[in-house]
């Protein structure tokens, strides 16, 4: 986990904080780039995850692209030296002003959600003199078997153009002279941590190829998202994830057409693991059925318990006997702030410090300024 003498810097600085081992990240890269882009797959980091400098640069030393869904997450992935031909557009309601971006950078592709997002995207980049590279973003209905918040290529959800719809595409996209169909976007959801639904991805994406083919479409381009998830209960049995098999599930399941590319879009199981939250401990309370450790972090600074009920892992820096019982919660004035409830913890006491791990993606970047709370300070493991 920490080597003492991290540890003890730990107590010199003001907590919460945020802290980044980025020897890890770099070793996570370097399975990242043996098993997918070393195969002559294209990643592009799934910039929502995570977006601090410090850690963008390691990702575009290993060659990554990058994933964004907004416009100031592409400008964010300019200014970190990333090109407009690396980065892949998504999100469900791009404005005018966000595709315009997108078109002023270049971009590798527009992943469109829906059919009228297509005749916007033609009207303003025609206006532009440009023409538009666009992956469209289809709806598998394929179960991630995730929680139902980061589940997103159900029929009912809210993102893609289901297969249904395909008729109506294939009509419209050759009166759309300022747009180039270059190929085909899927996500399934978020924090998968079974292989099955990515093998009936695979399933789905030769269904809707053939489909395409059919109707006369030649794709450069298949994108299949990201959604691989993380080691949430135990992260140091599981610092980097199983990429090696991960990868291997397109390799033997996928039916790539000749010359046709392989993208994936990699967030949390990219940065997750290589970040925690540190935090102090305020209070000891003592309850009839369990004992509440407070502590000066909160959901303003790690938000997933509160919105996905996550657990994770809550490490005493402090090591005592015997073990208690706890409900680790926040400052917040919120009943939902709370980390863990009925944890076996070596026993806390005011000033010591805690760690809760896997806190890299989806921490700082949701982090927030309730109660007026100020933005606490990231740290790294290179320069502590």
């Amino acid at each position: 986990m920490f080597d003492t003498a991290t540890t003890e810097k730990f107590h010199s600085l003001k907590t919460p904080f945020y802290y980044y081992d980025l020897e890890l990240l770099k070793r996570t890269l370097d399975e990242v780039k043996t098993h997918g882009i070393d195969k002559g797959y294209h990643v592009h980091y799934a910039i929502k995850a995570n977006y601090n400098f410090e850690i963008l640069e390691l990702i575009k030393q290993a060659g990554l692209g990058i994933d964004c869904v907004s416009g100031p997450e592409i400008f964010r992935s300019l200014e970190a030296g990333f090109k407009g031909s690396e980065i892949a557009f998504a999100g469900v309601g791009k404005t005018d002003e966000e595709i315009q971006v997108g078109l002023d950078s270049d971009i590798f592709s527009f992943n469109c959600e829906s059919l009228q997002e297509l005749e916007v995207l033609n009207e303003l980049a025609e206006k532009a003199n440009k023409t538009a590279s666009v992956s469209i973003r289809l709806n598998p209905n394929v179960e991630a078997k995730t929680h139902k918040y980061i589940t997103t290529g159900l029929n009912e959800n809210k993102f893609g153009i289901t297969i249904d719809k395909l008729p109506q595409l294939f009509e419209m996209v050759p009166d759309l002279a300022s747009i180039k169909l270059t190929g085909i976007h899927f996500h399934i959801g978020s924090q998968i941590t079974e292989l099955q639904p990515f093998i009936d991805l695979c399933e789905k994406v030769e269904l809707v190829q053939h489909k395409f083919e059919q109707a006369g479409f030649s794709l450069q381009h298949v994108n299949v998202g990201g959604g691989y998830g993380i080691n949430y209960e135990t992260p140091d049995k599981e610092p980097i994830p199983d990429f090696k098999s991960f990868f291997e599930v397109f390799d033997k399941h996928l039916n790539l057409r000749d010359g046709q590319q392989l993208h994936f879009e990699l967030g949390r199981s990219i940065v997750g693991q290589c970040g925690s939250l540190i935090s102090r401990v305020l209070y000891i309370k003592e309850g009839i059925n369990t004992n509440f450790a407070v502590l000066d972090a909160g959901m303003t600074e790690l938000i997933r318990p509160a919105l996905y009920q996550a657990a994770h892992r809550v490490d005493p820096l402090t090591s005592r006997k015997p073990e208690k019982t706890y409900d680790v919660v926040g400052p917040i004035c919120e009943s939902s702030d709370s980390f863990r409830k009925g944890i076996q913890l070596p026993e806390l006491k005011r000033g010591d410090l805690v760690a809760i791990r896997s806190a890299g993606a989806y921490g700082e970047v949701m982090s927030s300024g309730f109660n007026l709370r100020e933005r606490v300070k990231a740290y790294y493991s290179d320069r502590l």
